[in-house]
């Protein structure tokens, strides 16, 4: 492993060398980073040529120019980086943490949802190939990855966004949208689920039946405007959760299981009014405390299932872990919505879904209220990249599955007399992920150098932005320090990606 990991890293550094040394030089070349200057009319004129030669070392060829950028470089390895400064006379390092800061908290959320519906996607139609669902899905699917993503941002800022907020207004469903989107749900769930013609029925009439009560309870209360989970909610959605995560970790039959996840949400009703007390003492409540209550629920829950799991107690530590952690994220979202009213009226004036910006500039409150106030901004960027991403996965993940369950181990595993769950939860899923994880490391590690029509739309300051911004002005040193973020980030993801193979089959060994 040692062995391996340094030899990848020796050619990493070999590879990065050389690449730098490339973009350097094409984007020195690529235009005069005084040209504004030279343009102008100032009576300093020449003052300020001059001062920008010093600062970005110009009176250097920029074939000896990239040694002083590297010198900075290979200076933060020993102490202080210095990646230069950009032509305005700002830290090249300081702008660009604070663009960093800005495109994680952008992509992550986006990645790792897309990353979630995309294999739901390509694994549900992978196990319903050929029918009514799997057209549907490989439609949609292509139909959005075949739009542009500026056209998918435009749209998303007129219709989720402003029409949206304008219907917030007088939030009433109509009868017809009711049941045409009843019609569809129940239509959706029955391919999904598939099964016998009886079942496909029971199917459509649940699905249906649910879909129309949820929207017509939202009608009639007015929930949009003051929304609510409270405890009966957050039991039946904790409840759902659990049922979900036992039937794919381990089946519904399994005793142990099903009482681990049971227990969990027993525990974290008991929880639930002592934790809305805790969430009220906002001098203590911010990212920190929250994500440590998340990581203490996920850790009782897997002590639950160590108590229940007797002999085999892998499977239900994994299953009341993965159920405390849901229903974790259940009562943070039951508490935000309680600070729901407080934002639409006096910070959102009626107008949550924000088009630009990251944020409501100068607002001041606590943990819940700025929660929802960066949530709110990032929603239409986050769908926008979703919606682009799902298709990639889907498709990836479909192949794959249906590839590797047309492997003799998998004929061997059915044969043996095996559950269909664990068939594909256990044998199959697993090593159709393999490809999928190389997809899925790649596409993180570029989208770390920040989506750029995504950002230009939303008003998003981030990498994107900040790189678009360099080319703009032939910013030689701010373009290389995007470089370097963005090289670095597709070098470990690959290392990473190779490193995960090894633990989805173990017949994968990294060596020298």
């Amino acid at each position: 492993m040692l062995t391996f990991l340094a030899r990848r890293t020796l050619a990493s550094i070999a590879v990065l060398f050389v690449a730098s040394y490339l973009v350097y030089i094409l984007s020195a070349l690529s235009g005069n980073p005084l040209a504004d200057l030279e343009s102008s009319h100032a009576i300093n004129k020449a003052q300020l040529i001059q001062q920008r030669v010093q600062l970005l070392h110009l009176d250097i060829p920029p074939f000896l120019r990239y040694f002083l950028w590297l010198g900075g470089l290979l200076a933060g390895v020993i102490g202080k980086l210095d990646l230069g400064h950009s032509p305005n006379g700002q830290s090249v390092t300081s702008e660009l943490s604070t663009a960093m800061g800005s495109t994680l908290t952008l992509v992550t959320g986006a990645t790792i949802v897309a990353i979630v519906v995309g294999l739901t996607i390509g694994i549900t139609t992978a196990l319903r190939q050929y029918t009514t669902y799997d057209y549907t899905a490989t439609f949609v699917s292509f139909l959005f990855f075949s739009l542009p993503i500026f056209w998918i941002a435009v749209m998303l800022k007129q219709f989720a966004a402003i029409g949206f907020n304008n219907f917030l207004a007088d939030p009433v469903i109509g009868p017809v949208t009711i049941v045409v989107t009843a019609l569809v749900s129940g239509i959706v769930w029955m391919g999904i689920i598939g099964g016998d013609l009886r079942r496909r029925i029971l199917v459509f009439v649940i699905a249906g039946a649910a879909a129309g009560v949820v929207l017509a309870y939202i009608s009639l209360t007015g929930w949009l405007k003051n929304p609510s989970l409270g405890p009966v909610a957050f039991v039946v959605l904790s409840l759902g959760a659990a049922y979900l995560i036992t039937v794919l970790s381990t089946g519904w039959a399994n005793k142990k299981s099903r009482n681990t996840a049971l227990s969990v949400v027993g525990i974290g009703l008991v929880l639930y009014f002592p934790l809305q007390a805790l969430f009220n003492q906002y001098a203590i409540i911010n990212f920190f405390t929250v994500a440590l209550i998340v990581i203490l629920i996920a850790a009782i829950g897997g002590a639950t299932g160590y108590f229940w799991g007797g002999v085999d107690r892998g499977q239900s530590v994994r299953t009341g872990a993965l159920t405390g952690f849901v229903m974790a994220l259940f009562l943070l979202l039951d508490r935000f919505l309680k600070s729901w009213d407080v934002y639409f009226n006096q910070v959102a004036q009626g107008r949550p879904v924000a088009t630009i910006g990251s944020g409501t500039p100068d607002l001041t409150a606590d943990y819940w209220i700025t929660g929802l106030d960066s949530f709110t901004h990032l929603l239409l960027p986050t769908m926008a990249l979703i919606l682009a991403s799902i298709a990639g996965y889907s498709r990836y993940s479909r192949a794959s599955l249906l590839d590797v369950m047309n492997q003799d181990y998998i004929r061997t595993a059915r044969a043996k007399g095996l559950t269909e769950r664990t068939v594909i939860m256990r044998h199959a899923f697993r090593n159709a992920l393999i490809p999928v994880t190389t997809v899925i490391a790649l596409d993180f590690g570029a989208l770390i150098g920040g989506a750029v029509v995504t950002e230009s739309v939303f008003g998003w300051t981030g990498m994107g932005a900040l790189f678009q911004g360099a080319i703009n002005i032939v910013d030689v040193n701010t373009i290389m320090g995007v470089f370097l973020i963005t090289a670095v980030a597709a070098v470990v993801f690959n290392a990473l990606a190779d490193l995960i193979y090894t633990g989805l089959d173990p017949r994968i060994r990294v060596s020298a």
